[in-house]
């Protein structure tokens, strides 16, 4: 993911399947190997695979298709580590008594929060009865506040298909006060090729991302012809003028959420760098309190909004990994970009 200015820039690291307890030392290494390339001293390192390890071991005993991403939040002075452990199983009905050392519901993650939470430098939970849970975690090189990375009111999180290193889905955000800049782009078909093409897709977005979303759309269809193309959509979020201006080319879809309903945007046909009738731009209503989400075929359309206030009332992380946990196909890239735009 790239961001413009001196937000923070995430890469998905790892994920890792925690289905037995062998996962638990596969995701502490990838933890640690990550800080260690960034620079963490010893002391920290260990700290972030204590935390790993009590999530990892916390999915293994109580949850349901339970697995930790690692990431890598690169900011505008220091590098942070950060983790997100997912899963399916029952949720919590009182995600903070959980959260307290020495509290351990069964079917619930548990025990472990307390320490994550200490060892964290930001942390959350959001956990849905019949849904499952959702733990973010952030460590700094040095436990502290993360000052240098400041809270920007949107994230990412993407997923290559099984046998991938690589992921073939990609966005980029540009943030200004009381505006957002969305771009999400699906590569054609899997691999390092269709991750060359969303890469494209991103650096063009940069360069252009005050224009206008149409116009940003018809950069990104030029430059794409010297890669294999894919699905783009732009989306600018205006606090001020209360709308959402939209264009889309392909698959990528797009919604407002607000007020327990859900506002699809609507894209036009066609495959960005190689096929292109039309580049049209949309503008739709932004209520106060709204969660704009754009996401990659690799999930499907067919998520609801029903029932789900403690999910859009959490953090954009937290709504980006449930929505793919929910929605993900697994046997497709994914890719989910969460705005929550800020007056």
């Amino acid at each position: 993911m790239t961001t413009a200015g001196s937000l923070p820039v995430t890469e998905d690291f790892a994920w890792l399947r925690v289905e037995d307890e062998t996962a638990h030392g596969r995701a502490r290494r990838a933890a640690a190997t990550l800080a260690g390339q960034l620079g963490f001293g010893e002391v920290r390192v260990a700290e972030i695979g204590l935390a790993v390890t009590e999530l990892a071991t916390n999915l293994t005993k109580h949850a349901v298709e339970g697995v930790v991403v690692v990431r890598s939040v690169r900011g505008v002075s220091e590098a942070a580590v950060e983790v997100v452990a997912i899963d399916r199983g029952p949720g919590m009905a009182d995600a903070v008594a959980a959260g307290q050392d020495g509290e351990s519901t069964a079917g619930t993650l548990g025990i472990g929060m307390g320490a994550v939470r200490r060892l964290a430098d930001v942390a959350s939970v959001l956990s849905e009865p019949g849904h499952g849970t959702v733990v973010t975690a952030r460590f700094h090189p040095k436990r502290g506040p993360l000052a240098e990375i400041p809270e920007t009111g949107f994230a990412g999180i993407t997923r290559p298909i099984g046998g991938e290193e690589v992921c073939g889905d990609a966005y980029a955000v540009h943030h200004e006060p009381g505006r957002l800049r969305l771009m999400m782009c699906d590569g054609s078909g899997h691999g390092p090729l269709a991750a060359a093409a969303s890469r494209a897709a991103a650096d063009v977005f940069r360069e252009h991302a005050t224009e206008p979303p149409e116009a940003v759309v018809k950069h990104i269809h030029e430059a794409l012809r010297r890669t294999r193309g894919g699905a783009v959509a732009v989306a600018d979020v205006d606090t001020a003028a209360g709308t959402v201006r939209f264009a889309g080319l392909g698959n990528i879809a797009g919604c407002v959420v607000a007020g327990g309903r859900k506002q699809g945007m609507i894209s036009a046909p066609g495959v960005a760098g190689h096929q292109a009738r039309t580049i049209r731009a949309f503008d739709y209503p932004l209520p106060p309190g709204s969660t704009v989400v754009l996401h990659s075929d690799g999930l499907t359309e067919r998520w609801s909004v029903d029932g789900r206030e403690r999910l859009f009332a959490a953090t954009p992380l937290a709504i980006a990994a449930a929505l793919l946990r929910d929605a993900g196909i697994r046997h497709d890239d994914a890719g989910v970009l969460v705005g929550k735009p800020r007056p």
